[in-house]
């Protein structure tokens, strides 16, 4: 199955969650909370597509979660006024036989995705004359794009760039 109803309801509840946590980011604009899904949300349900979808193409399971225990401790940091912010919204487990090029590239297609959306966000910002809605919502996206690409890529264990940089060893060595 492409995509199942368990896997739709953890999209809706995880963007529910992310939009409360960075509602306050958007306070200033008409209905925050609303703008606030819509902003960080697909940054990170493409990111986790990206890993399914291709996970998918190569013959193995992958299904979407919704890493409830992260949500709650994202939503209790919001809660207490942490001022620092973190947790994991999303992750998709594959199962199946993989070899490290598979492996490499699964991991990959996540933080592509976010460069991908960097890239188209930082190139229409370059457009004249811009809503100011529209401008807050692709500087907001690059700016989270960017940084889930890099934050992702970074080469610690469970982290997307240590899968790719650990398949990418095993295929040459």
């Amino acid at each position: 199955m492409l995509f199942g109803l368990l896997e739709l309801v953890d999209v809706i509840v995880m963007t529910l969650a992310v939009g409360f946590i960075f509602k306050d980011l958007f306070k200033q604009l008409d209905r925050p909370f609303l703008f606030s899904c819509l902003v960080t949300a697909p940054a990170i349900i493409l990111h986790e597509l990206g890993h399914k979808f291709v996970a998918l193409g190569f013959g193995l399971e992958a299904t979407f979660n919704a890493a409830y225990s992260w949500l709650v401790i994202g939503i209790l940091l919001k809660l207490l006024n942490t001022g620092f912010i973190f947790f994991v919204p999303a992750y998709v487990s594959i199962s199946g036989l993989v070899t490290p090029l598979q492996s490499a590239l699964t991991a990959f297609a996540g933080p592509a995705l976010n460069l991908i959306l960097f890239t188209t966000a930082y190139f229409l910002l370059k457009q004249k004359k811009l809503k100011t809605r529209t401008f807050i919502f692709l500087t907001v996206t690059k700016q989270i794009n960017l940084f889930l690409f890099i934050f992702n890529m970074l080469p610690l264990p469970f982290f997307d760039g240590f899968k790719v940089y650990q398949g990418i060893w095993q295929l040459f060595f």
